[in-house]
């Protein structure tokens, strides 16, 4: 077996990657196969933190686009995005993983609150911690969730899983079959040719903070356990 090339990691999953192909809400099936491959990882003794976004049930930007205050459609999302968590908890749990939802608005009935030194203590003892309802605070991104919280804990890189593409391309493949995958690029060439794989804040937080990002399909089972192993799968991004 290979061994795992990191300590300890950030897996970044948006909200649509657990809705499958419908679109909204939350299929089991998907969360099960999800909830698999991040066994199979935790099974290389490697420490899993998990960001789960909250689009298959609510995007705060659409509610801001109908008339709705920005600020409270960004807090639904946050709630949104508690679903998402403990959806995925009951999965891991199912399958014999010890995990904690731990949420930046607190709602200790369902979860606990977002409390830095435990979420390392709990990593440290193997559980698999998803970090709930982005930063607590309206107009940031769970993006900016996932690097804020990979610099608090130290992660070695964020892995953002894709269920709409294997990797980051010059342009849409789906608009423009002929766009070119990249391998691996900088920071800063991904904000200067504005694709979009993060928003900035996100993006800056990385790169100030040395933190490498792996853009990766997660439709195809066992891909997480590749990149945790070194296979170069997707894209890399690192450095300025």
């Amino acid at each position: 077996m290979t061994a795992a090339q990191y300590r300890r990691i950030v897996l970044k999953l948006s909200g649509e990657a657990l809705s499958g192909e419908q679109g909204y809400g939350i299929e089991p099936a998907i969360i099960q196969s999800i909830a698999s491959q991040v066994k199979e990882v935790a099974k290389l003794g490697v420490e899993i933190a998990i960001v789960v976004g909250g689009g298959n049930i609510w995007r705060g930007k659409v509610g801001s686009e109908m008339g709705m205050d920005r600020a409270t459609a960004d807090y639904m999302g946050m709630l949104a995005t508690v679903m998402n968590s403990l959806a995925l908890q009951d999965s891991l749990e199912t399958m014999g993983i010890p995990s904690r939802v731990q949420t930046s608005i607190e709602m200790r009935q369902v979860a606990e609150p977002y409390i830095r030194r435990k979420a390392i203590r709990h990593l440290e003892k193997k559980r698999v911690v998803i970090f709930a309802a982005g930063t607590g605070n309206p107009y940031f991104s769970t993006d900016t969730t996932a690097a804020l919280r990979a610099a608090e804990i130290e992660a070695e890189v964020i892995l953002m899983a894709k269920n709409n593409v294997d990797g980051v391309y010059t342009e849409d493949p789906k608009i423009n079959k002929n766009a070119q995958k990249y391998s691996s690029l900088s920071y800063m060439d991904m904000l200067n040719e504005g694709l979009g794989v993060m928003d900035s804040t996100a993006s800056s937080l990385c790169m100030d903070n040395d933190i490498p990002l792996v853009v990766f399909s997660i439709t195809e089972k066992g891909n997480i356990k590749r990149v945790v192993q070194g296979e170069l799968i997707g894209t890399t991004i690192r450095g300025k």
